[in-house]
This record gives C-alpha cells, structure tokens and sequence, in this order.
C-alpha cells in the first residue's frame, strides 16, 4: 500500500498564484489545498492535517502574519513560508519575528521555492538531540537551549550577541546540526580577519582574470555554504562598502562574483555575531541600519560565566577528561577543594575560553594528577615577590617597569584568545590597530 503524499496548505486570494502554486507542489509529488482567505485556511487547518504553508501577506480579511500567528498558537510543528511583494523587506522580517519558517517574494522565483519546500518538509527528520558541547544545568543554559531548538526549525536570521569566549560559534553550530540544513555545510567566517580589498572576492567569489592574480574562477563563502549555514563571526567589523553587498546578496539571494556579469541564485541561511553593541555602531553611523535590521530578526544572547557559576564545576571535569584524551594522560587530573573554589569565585572575563586556557596550563604545571590551587594561576593571584638585587632595582626606571606589566598582560590576554588578536583586544579594552602596535613596540613574538 503506497504512502499518502505530504498536505500542503495554499492560502492565496489570486486564482493564478495558487494555482501556479498547486501545479509547482504536485510535481514534487505533494497534494495541496487550496484557500482564499484568512477565515477559508483557519476552517481547513481545523479539519485537515497538513506538513507545509503557504500564504501570501495580503488576503481579503486579514494578512499572513495573522495566520503565522494563529498556526504558532493551534498548529506550532507546522512551517509556515510567506510570500511577500517584491522589495517588501520589511514585511519579510515581520513574518520571520512573528514566526513564519521562511519567504518568497514576488515574483516567485520556482527553483527557490522549491528548496524552501524541501527544507520545510526535511524539518520532520529527526535530529541527535547531544549537547554539541553546551554544557551546563543553571537555568540560563537551559532556556538557551531551548530557544536553540525552536531557532532550528526556522529560517530566519539570527545574530548572537555575547562577551568574547561564551561560545556563540558554538551556539551558531547547534542551530545549524539540529535544523533541516544540517546535512549541508556549515561555514564560518571571521569578517574582521579578511582584508578590505579581498572581503568582495572572498564572500561572492571571482572569475578568472577578474584582478591581477586572479589566475582560476574561485566559489566565494556564500557558493561554500550552499544550502547549509554562512557563520558571520564578528560581523562589526565589516566596512560600510561590504555592509551595502551584504545586504543586497541578503535581500535577494543572490551574489554576483568579481568579474560576472550575472548573479548566482544562493540557498543560505545566514548567522550573525558580534562582542560589540551593534546599536552604538549604528549611532556612530559605521554599521547600516538597514543591514542590522535584516541580520538581527532573532537576537540570542550567550551568557557570561559569572551568570553560570554553578555549570563551573560540570565544564571543569568535561574540559579535564578532554585534556587528559588529547595529552595521553592514563587518568584524568582532579582539582583539590581549593582549587575548585578559586575557579568558582574567580571572574573569568575571558569566559569558557579563559577556563579552558586555565586548565590547560594547570594540567602542565601541576606535579602528579591532583591540581592545587597555586597551579592555577589565575589572574588576581598574588605570588610572594622575589627579591632582586638592589642595584638592579634601582637601574631599572619606571617606563621599563610599566612596559614589563603592560608586556605580561597583552601575552595573557594573547593566551586567553588563543593569539586571536581581534579578540584579545576586546579583553583588554583596547581596539586591534592599539593592540598591533603595542605588540610591535613592546617586540612581542
């Protein structure tokens, strides 16, 4: 006995476009029905079991968002898909906030439809429901991740904000692996390490003899992450000229490589993070407001480890067994009771990554498996002064001795990012062309 196709839901007052639409689904083998308004798609929604919509935003007594919502309230494992006039940007967010899986605008473009349709009815397979990495139980940690499951059977952007080492990459994979895109790649980008006069090149791709050096046609990050995830990590640092780009390859999804003279249809979701507070780039007039409401339709935040003391004690043991695979330990190394309670009062402005750093370095230092409270070395620590010789002492001036405090912050600070210098510069509250030059004055390697 064959399976029942898949039922969708076509809500649409014009005759032509539903039916443009009925003959597109049937073809993909689905069966559909068909509504002409707000009241006719809420009657069929109650009688019938359905696994995809389709509604455009202006119907004769109401408008998409109102069915978007009334389906999030009395159908919530239903995906919802927009379609929206030409340009209407703004609509398209709306739907998104409001709930909606995806949009098309008019006119519809068929071959993306129809991998919206596929991503839509690929949200009935079953994810591995692991933790990615997010450990934790305190309540923060718990909501974040159930927000990371409902982002995951949506397609609307998302930009995670959050202080430098709690783990938004992290986050932005989790969305990724539990949505119907997790069989694509997952690609991410950091837009403050790509230089100015290659960012056009690197994100859309070029064609060969585009520029001088351009020797092959190269697929940029966008043609990479084809219907999978684009990551934009850091994404304030972008220049105005690229925000312009960004935008438009957003709003039509579409790119067109340096040196074409046609644009490339695009099926990518886009996530979007950033330490920096994006409304005061906005206020300085160095991020665009257009783009900044495009990318930020969903915002997560990423907690602190000081809001998540109590998870300190979990992602100790979980970094430690790590530790122990990676260096060949045959046990894994155990904190003593000082030890753990320096780490849960200490305030780990570098977060998870400055824990891990700790760790790595208490694993190197300690004698035998047991980890005391002095392998630490925790910043704040006070270590008995070493004596020096006098006439040392005296020779040495003061601009030496602050250079030598200034020289031992910046390589910690180097440490704790993991000699990310972008980040570092964000632990030390300084921007990235102060930290460059420190580092060369102060001839750090």
């Amino acid at each position: 006995m064959s399976k029942a196709p898949a039922q969708a839901l076509i809500v649409d007052d014009e005759a032509d476009i539903r039916e443009l639409l009925e003959i597109t689904l049937l073809r993909m083998g689905l069966g559909t029905r068909a509504a002409g308004s707000l009241r006719e798609a809420r009657a069929l929604l109650a009688e019938h079991s359905f696994e995809l919509c389709l509604t455009d935003m202006r119907l004769p007594d109401g408008n998409g968002i109102e069915l978007v919502s009334h389906i999030q309230k009395k159908h919530p494992g239903l995906p919802v898909a927009v379609i929206t006039a030409y340009g209407s940007a703004q609509a398209a967010v709306e739907s998104l906030k409001a709930g909606a899986f995806d949009f098309v605008s008019k006119p519809i473009d068929l071959s993306q439809l129809r991998k919206l349709i596929d991503t839509a009815l690929s949200l009935k397979r079953e994810r591995k429901a692991d933790d990615g990495g997010l450990l934790g139980n305190t309540p923060v940690i718990d909501a974040l991740r159930a927000l990371i499951d409902r982002l995951a059977r949506s397609q609307a952007p998302v930009h995670i904000t959050g202080e430098s080492g709690t783990g938004k990459e992290l986050v932005a994979r989790l969305i990724h692996t539990r949505s119907p895109r997790a069989d694509a790649p997952f690609v991410p980008v950091n837009c403050g390490a790509i230089p100015a006069e290659l960012m056009e090149s690197e994100f859309f791709g070029h064609l060969k003899g585009s520029f001088t050096g351009a020797t092959r046609d190269k697929a940029g990050l966008f043609q990479a992450a084809e219907g999978g995830t684009l990551f934009l990590d850091e994404v304030g640092d972008l220049p105005l000229h690229m925000q312009v780009k960004l935008l438009r390859a957003l709003q039509e999804r579409a790119v067109r490589p340096v040196g074409g003279e046609t644009e490339v249809s695009v099926n990518v979701r886009v996530i979007s993070a950033t330490h920096k507070d994006l409304s005061q780039l906005l206020a300085l007039g160095t991020f665009r407001q257009d783009l900044y409401y495009r990318l930020n339709v969903i915002e997560v935040r990423t907690p602190s480890l000081r809001e998540r003391r109590d998870d300190i004690p979990l992602l100790t043991q979980a970094i430690l067994v790590r530790l122990a695979r990676s260096n060949g330990l045959a046990t894994t190394p155990t904190l003593d009771a000082a030890a753990l309670a320096r780490l849960c009062e200490h305030p780990f402005p570098g977060n998870v990554r400055e824990l891990e750093n700790v760790l790595e370095r208490a694993v190197t230092l300690s004698d035998g498996s047991a980890i005391e409270a002095g392998d630490l070395q925790l910043r704040g620590d006070c270590s008995p002064p070493v004596a020096a010789p006098a006439a040392a002492a005296s020779g040495q001036d003061l601009e030496g001795q602050m250079e030598d405090i200034e020289r031992r912050a910046i390589v910690e600070a180097l440490a704790t990012a993991r000699y990310n210098k972008t980040r570092a510069a964000a632990l030390l509250g300084m921007s990235f062309r102060s930290l460059r030059y420190r580092i060369k004055k102060l001839n750090i390697e």
